[in-house]
């Protein structure tokens, strides 16, 4: 695909013309602009008037003031409202008005386009054009108007019928020598009873090649939560956030992935709770930020602080981060006899006595130097855990898209078993997933990985043989394909550069984008 179109001048001919995105080698993203690539530092508050003169240009450049106004009435609203398609943050508990966000806004904005794309668009463009296009100026054609179909001889798509092409779809199933050749992708984007007739097709089929985003999002917490506490998602929700008396937020810029993040982070610091940032990058989220929702706010410019310490951890070095903090903790406990929750912990733990002894084998230059920061700064921390009577911490893919990052949400919830903070109000373990409906595709069937309990359930409600076996997730797919699995990919998603030459080599892949993605063309 194409790089970064940083240094192309605007064409006078407009999007649709051949020169508008000019062809380069790699995976490129966004407009193409006339300035050279900058960056400069960020002093406004998070969110507020910058975020509102944002949302007020995307509105007037889409031309949705009016369709646009009315969105944000009813986004993230339970009674006649819906989700934000963007990040999972979840919906406010008390009916609060305007629950929104830059980034939600230009979500649903786009979800409303008139743009579309049809045959005639096709007939205009080779797909080896095409694949010159950076992603950003082939989603910005628009929708997609009908069922399409490569031509190899034209080297266009052309336009079927759905029955055609539910035609040749069937053809290549049905060919297939196994079920398990096939895979089926999909995302947080496919609603929750489409997700279901969805896993429930590839089950009939034969196959649990289900592999989803999560495999590459938060597969990782999934499995360090079910391992240590038999459950695969986080045990805090909204009104745990809202009794916190401190907050840990490891690997998560929260006003670019989860915006409405910040009204949780304003209110907990006005109520005197203690807001720990562990990032390599003290952003913005992480400073102060106004809240466009607190119009009184909004109208003074009055800027509320999001943290009381920010500790810049180095890439990857959260997991020694988080054993410097346990140490600390357990190293308090010999003249502190409250640092520890020892009836919560003989009560409802096992293997404390090992984990201390691998604490206590750890050295603290050997934290320091994989963690990046001091001992001072880990000692700090474990301060404000062991003075807090309920802590929470999140996290998102900071942590988990990193080779050990099972084992960091395991000390995640090693740190939180040590003082008693689970199953309780105001503390826990708290995931933010980066993709909205996520954690709905996974209850209603999407998983690699299912349970027996679930299979046996789906045999008896639906009268199928599902299998039993386990199938691939995404790193395992894309591994499989050169070796002849690949003959069959259903995907729902814009497909890695890496992926590219090996989805070439698929005999059929079918992909039921909205808008013009750039996976078909590989």
């Amino acid at each position: 695909m194409t790089t970064s179109d940083v240094n192309r001048p605007p064409n006078p001919d407009g999007p649709n013309s051949p020169a508008a995105v000019r062809p380069t080698p790699g995976g490129g993203d966004g407009p193409g602009t006339d300035k050279p690539p900058s960056h400069r530092a960020y002093h406004h508050p998070a969110a507020g008037w910058g975020a509102a003169k944002s949302v007020t240009g995307v509105l007037v450049r889409e031309h949705a003031l009016l369709d646009g106004a009315r969105a944000i009435h009813k986004m993230n609203h339970e009674n006649g409202g819906f989700d934000c398609p963007g990040c999972a943050w979840p919906d406010d508990i008390k009916g609060l008005r305007l629950d929104i966000c830059e980034n939600g806004i230009k979500h649903v904005t786009w979800e409303m386009t008139h743009k579309r794309v049809g045959a005639e668009f096709f007939a205009q463009h080779t797909v080896s054009e095409l694949q010159n296009w950076s992603d950003f100026a082939l989603e910005d054609q628009g929708r997609l108007t009908e069922p399409l179909v490569y031509d190899a001889a034209s080297d266009r798509y052309r336009a079927i019928a759905w029955q055609d092409a539910f035609d040749l779809i069937g053809r290549e199933l049905r060919a297939l020598e196994s079920p398990n050749q096939a895979a089926f992708y999909t995302s947080g984007r496919l609603g929750n009873e489409a997700t279901f007739l969805y896993q429930l097709m590839a089950r009939e089929f034969g196959t649990n090649n289900l592999p989803d985003c999560s495999n590459m999002c938060h597969e990782a917490s999934g499995r360090a939560l079910q391992a240590a506490l038999g459950t695969g998602k986080g045990t805090a929700d909204l009104k745990d956030w809202e009794m916190a008396d401190a907050l840990f937020i490891l690997g998560v810029n929260a006003a670019s992935n989860a915006p409405r993040m910040l009204t949780a982070l304003a209110e907990a610091y006005r109520r005197g709770a203690q807001i720990v940032h562990i990032n390599p990058l003290v952003e913005a989220a992480a400073t102060r930020t106004i809240v466009p929702h607190e119009l009184t706010q909004m109208a003074l410019f009055k800027a509320t602080r999001t943290s009381t310490l920010n500790l810049q951890v180095r890439v990857g070095g959260d997991m020694a981060f988080l054993r410097g903090m346990a140490k600390a903790v357990l190293e308090q406990s010999r003249s502190n006899r409250k640092a520890l929750d020892r009836e919560f912990i003989d009560r409802h733990t096992h293997g404390f006595e090992e984990y201390r002894a691998l604490c206590e084998a750890t050295s603290w230059p050997e934290l320091e130097a994989q963690s990046g920061l001091t001992r001072t700064d880990m000692v700090k921390a474990a301060d404000i855990y062991t003075r807090s009577d309920r802590t929470l911490i999140s996290w998102c893919l900071g942590l988990t898209q990193h080779e050990h990052g099972v084992d960091t949400v395991r000390e995640i919830v090693n740190l939180l078993l040590l003082r008693g903070n689970l199953g309780r109000e105001g503390a826990g373990p708290s995931p933010v997933r980066g993709h909205s409906n996520v954690q709905g595709n996974r209850t209603c069937g999407i998983d690699h990985r299912p349970s027996q309990q679930f299979l046996d359930r789906l045999a008896d409600v639906c009268r199928i043989d599902p299998p039993r076996e386990h199938g691939m997730d995404t790193v395992d797919i894309i591994k499989a394909m050169p070796l002849g699995m690949g003959n069959l990919t259903l995907a729902y998603f814009q497909i890695l550069e890496a992926f590219q030459a090996r989805l070439r080599g698929a005999r059929l892949g079918t992909n039921e984008p909205p808008k013009s993605p750039s996976s078909p063309l590989d």
